[in-house]
């Protein structure tokens, strides 16, 4: 939903009505993922995407139809389908779209958890039995269950919806004979690097382009200067150790330790990986992780805290250069994030 977020808002400040698409189920071949999304006005005008150009055309074709009707719509392309060919899936892929007219005042709660960085699931009936077809619930957890057009939710469902949430994946579920979608939004995820290093210029880089928040912490100001990290979201010139402590190092964030100072790293580690961090790498040959690790277990870490650490941190591309070893970082970062 993030990334359609600020078009939707522009359409909606000008008036225009909207609906919105949503990737539900796919089988096989699919090249979007359940939870994406797309955005429709009502001039036929978009943002995101359901299958990256493949279903497109028909979906915005249904999409001003549920726009004219403010009725919802459940669809399904595939290579079953006599559309196949023509929508663009004929080569083996099956994809389910929900399209849905957006209600502004769902809207407008979801943009301020997303501008509170909350990690929420919407809930949206999919299935027309019970006369709430369409309509969605808000859930940020088992407590915090926010109900629209007198939706409501049985403790089972909450449950199983809160398991979804908990999983990070949109997904359909079933409950009483109804069926609902479960769409996902996590928080954007963010990247501390301890060490201001020339490989950090160019990681805070990667990352940004990805979607990543950055943090960079360096108390040694020749390395952590505002010249060198002009780019980053946040710059602290702090102990690693404090600074991590007083960050959220939450299920959607990543660390990498690029100092190469035991007296800088070591902190570090042991606030990262005794945290809910999804990634903890650190720079250094495999003679100098093994050394960090005996380290690491006298100072108290257990075996399966110390197993959580990537070393040498990033993927074996082969890369020499700053530039190459930050995209090997990036990229392990990224397969760890997916």
């Amino acid at each position: 939903m993030q990334d359609v977020l600020p078009e939707i808002k522009r359409w909606i400040a000008a008036g225009k009505t909207v609906a919105v698409a949503a990737v539900v189920r796919t089988w096989g071949s699919s090249p979007r993922p359940v939870g994406a999304v797309m955005g429709v006005n009502e001039n036929g005008e978009l943002t995101g995407s359901v299958s990256g150009g493949c279903v497109e055309s028909a979906v915005i074709e249904a999409a001003l139809e549920v726009i004219r009707t403010n009725r919802p719509q459940r669809l399904h392309y595939g290579v079953a389908d006599e559309t196949a060919w023509e929508v663009g899936l004929a080569c083996g892929g099956e994809i389910e779209v929900f399209v849905y007219p957006l209600d502004e005042v769902l809207f407008n709660l979801q943009t301020a958890l997303i501008d509170q960085n909350r990690m929420f699931a919407t809930v949206t009936r999919i299935n027309e039995v019970g006369g709430q077809f369409g309509k969605s619930v808000i859930l940020l957890g088992k407590e915090d269950v926010r109900l629209f057009h007198g939706e409501t939710m049985t403790l089972t469902l909450v449950e199983r919806a809160e398991e979804v949430l908990a999983g990070g994946h949109a997904a359909v579920i079933e409950e009483a004979g109804m069926q609902y979608f479960v769409n996902v939004h996590l928080p954007p995820p963010k990247l501390i690097v301890v060490g201001g290093v020339h490989i950090t210029i160019a990681l805070v880089s990667l990352a940004k382009t990805l979607g990543f928040q950055t943090v960079v912490i360096d108390p040694r100001r020749a390395f952590g200067s505002e010249a060198r990290f002009a780019h980053a979201d946040e710059l602290l010139s702090e102990w690693p150790d404090e600074a991590l402590r007083a960050l959220s190092l939450d299920r959607s964030t990543a660390v990498a330790v690029l100092t190469h100072d035991s007296k800088l790293d070591d902190p570090a580690l042991r606030v990262a990986l005794t945290s809910e961090a999804f990634y903890v790498g650190a720079l250094g040959s495999s003679k100098t992780q093994a050394k960090r690790r005996e380290r690491l277990f006298e100072a108290g870490l257990t075996e399966e805290q110390i197993n959580r650490l990537h070393g040498p941190i990033g993927l074996d591309i082969g890369g020499q250069t700053p530039e190459e070893i930050a995209l090997a970082i990036m990229a392990e970062i990224v397969q760890e994030w997916n």
